[in-house]
C-alpha cells in the first residue's frame, strides 16, 4: 500500500473514534512504530490530528472542522484535474451552481477565469474563495451550518434552491457502485438532488479513487448526469460497465 493511502487510513481512523493509543494505532494496521509516527506528524502538520503522549486525537477545534480540514488535503492532484476539466462546461455570463464538495471548491478556484459569471453554492469555503472576484455574482444558500461539510444544508437551504435555476452544475459524491453514486449523508444527499432538479446541465466530478468505495446512500445513477468526469485509474471493469450503459463519460489526466 502506498504511503499516502496509509496516511489517508489512519487519518480516517482517528477521525472516526475521536482519540486513539499509538499501540493500537501499530496493532490495527499491522505497521511500525516509526510508521505510525511520521504519517502522524504528516497529518498533524496538515491540522487534521493532534498527537498526544502515546496517543492521537482529531485537533481541538473538532471532529466536524478537521473531517473538512483532512478531506481538503487528499487526492489534490485529482482535483486540479477535475477543476481544469470543469472549465469546459461553462461559459461566461452563466449561473453555476456548486456543491459542498472539496471538489466543487477546486472548481471555484478557478472559476475567475469564466468571469463575468452567477456562482450559487451552499460552501462556506467556495464562498470566501470567490467573494473578493469582480465580475462574479455571489449567491450564498443559507441554512443550518454543518461544521462536518462546512456548508448550509437542512430545508431552508433546499427550499432556496428551489427558487433559482441554473445553467451548470457541480457537484461530487462519496463513492461509485457499478452505475449509481452514493454519499454517506442523507442530508447532503437531500441538497445535491435539490440542486439537480433546478440545473439545466449537471456535471458530476468524482476522482478515480470514487468507484468501488462504499457509501450508505444513493445520490443518483450515474445516467442522470449530463457528463460524469473523472481521473485516470478507473477499473477496467467498471469502464466496461459504463461503457455498456447510457452514461457520457469522461477519463482526464492527472497532472
Amino acid at each position: 500500500m502506498k504511503a499516502g493511502e496509509r496516511r489517508e487510513q489512519l487519518a480516517e481512523y482517528v477521525i472516526k473514534v475521536g482519540y486513539a493509543r499509538i499501540d493500537d494505532l501499530i496493532e490495527h494496521f499491522g505497521i511500525s512504530r516509526m510508521t505510525v509516527h511520521r504519517h502522524l506528524d504528516s497529518l498533524e502538520r496538515q491540522g487534521v490530528l493532534r498527537k498526544l503522549h502515546g496517543a492521537v486525537t482529531v485537533q481541538p477545534s473538532g471532529l466536524y472542522e478537521s473531517g473538512f480540514r483532512y478531506r481538503s488535503t487528499i487526492a489534490q492532484a485529482e482535483k486540479r484535474a477535475l477543476a481544469r476539466a470543469a472549465l469546459d462546461y461553462v461559459e461566461p455570463g452563466q449561473a453555476v451552481m456548486l456543491d459542498d464538495s472539496t471538489t466543487a471548491l477546486a472548481v471555484a478556484q478557478l472559476l475567475p477565469q469564466k468571469k463575468p459569471l452567477t456562482v450559487i453554492t451552499n460552501s462556506v469555503a467556495s464562498v470566501e474563495a470567490l467573494s473578493r472576484t469582480e465580475e462574479v455574482e455571489l449567491i450564498c444558500l443559507g441554512g443550518e451550518l454543518n461544521r462536518t461539510y462546512n456548508s448550509y444544508l437542512g430545508l431552508l437551504c433546499e427550499h432556496a434552491i428551489a427558487e433559482l435555476r441554473v445553467n451548470v452544475l457541480f457537484l461530487s459524491a462519496s463513492a461509485v457502485q457499478g452505475a449509481i453514486a452514493f454519499h454517506q449523508d442523507e442530508q447532503v444527499v437531500r441538497v445535491k438532488r435539490a440542486m439537480m432538479s433546478v440545473a439545466r446541465s449537471r456535471i458530476l466530478l468524482v476522482d478515480h479513487h470514487k468507484f468501488g468505495s462504499l457509501a450508505l446512500h444513493k445520490l443518483a445513477d450515474l445516467a442522470l448526469f449530463d457528463a460524469v468526469v473523472t481521473t485516470d485509474g478507473v477499473p477496467e471493469e467498471d469502464l466496461a460497465l459504463l461503457a455498456r450503459s447510457d452514461i457520457h463519460l469522461r477519463v482526464v489526466p492527472l497532472d
